[in-house]
């Protein structure tokens, strides 16, 4: 019981750091409907320019932390720039960036797979020294405090002209370009943004677990995808925008505690990524199942 209590700990405190880079998938599937791939990549980029800014520059860690959102809003630029100028699709450019930071992330970390911050203090182990708490409460917190300030601040924006602009663009790109709004625009704003916000949460996760990892962004947007899903099923009928930034977070939290609870229960760990495969294909076919069987029904109550 109580290692079950610990993984659940464990599950909570990775949910709510990774449920900032949620957040940034969250702006470009649900707003530009747009499955940017830019993701998987810089997360990575997020984790790898925040140790090594700690570890060789001796930076602050909270100084670190930006210049990992700064390193994650860049290459949200290039994503966007090869999609509106070069009018790349957007699922190729991502794909495109993707594969690039590989190779720049392994640059960035001196040419080594793994950088580890076992001696170094991070924006935790100043928390834990100033405070007194554990680890994973210390953890939490700052997680759950930067979490609520990018909802925070994400809400105010969205409701700013051009915030609505670029929630337009996702729901009638052609009625916003009639309104003389410049569309490639905001589509290459919210890609910087949704990935500043990953690099964010690479750089809290890269100081949460000690080190950073060359392949630590890998099978990101599929963990957003299942979180956003997740929380959708979960917090569905809110329908205020504040509401639905937030069950972003809730489903990366419900996400990390399902697969630690499936992980306890003897599933081999490398199985999950199926799983998270699983279930996103699922909960993306329900409703279309449910939508046609409704409609199918209707059909026939109306040939009746």
């Amino acid at each position: 019981m109580n290692g079950l209590l610990v993984s659940l700990q464990d599950a909570v405190v990775q949910g709510v750091l990774w449920g900032i880079m949620v957040l940034g998938v969250y702006i470009t599937y649900k707003l530009l409907d747009i499955a940017d791939l830019t993701v998987d990549g810089s997360f990575a980029l997020g984790g790898c320019v925040c140790a090594v800014m700690i570890l060789n520059f001796h930076v602050d860690p909270w100084v670190a932390l930006a210049v990992a959102a700064i390193a994650g809003m860049a290459a949200g630029a290039v994503t966007g720039l090869l999609h509106t100028i070069f009018e790349i699709p957007a699922i190729l450019a991502g794909i495109l960036t993707q594969i690039g930071l590989w190779s720049v992330n392994l640059r960035i970390m001196g040419g080594k797979s793994n950088v580890p911050l076992l001696k170094t203090d991070t924006i935790i182990s100043k928390f834990i020294d100033l405070t007194g708490l554990n680890k994973p409460v210390a953890s939490l917190v700052i997680g759950i405090g930067i979490a609520v300030i990018m909802i925070a601040l994400l809400y105010w924006f969205f409701g700013t002209e051009i915030g609505s602009a670029m929630r337009a663009t996702g729901n009638n790109e052609s009625m916003i370009r009639a309104q003389g709004v410049n569309t490639n625009w905001t589509k290459l704003l919210a890609l910087v943004i949704s990935n500043g916000l990953v690099g964010i949460s690479g750089g809290l996760v890269c100081q949460s677990q000690k080190y950073a990892d060359i392949g630590m962004g890998t099978g990101a947007i599929v963990i957003g995808l299942a979180a956003i899903v997740i929380g959708e099923v979960l917090m569905g009928r809110l329908r205020s925008f504040g509401s639905k930034l937030t069950s972003a977070v809730v489903g990366s939290v419900i996400y990390f505690v399902i697969r630690a609870v499936v992980l306890r229960m003897g599933m081999n760990a490398n199985d999950m990524k199926l799983l998270s495969a699983v279930i996103v294909a699922v909960a993306l076919c329900v409703p279309v199942v449910v939508r046609k069987l409704r409609l199918k029904k209707s059909y026939t109550e109306g040939g009746e």
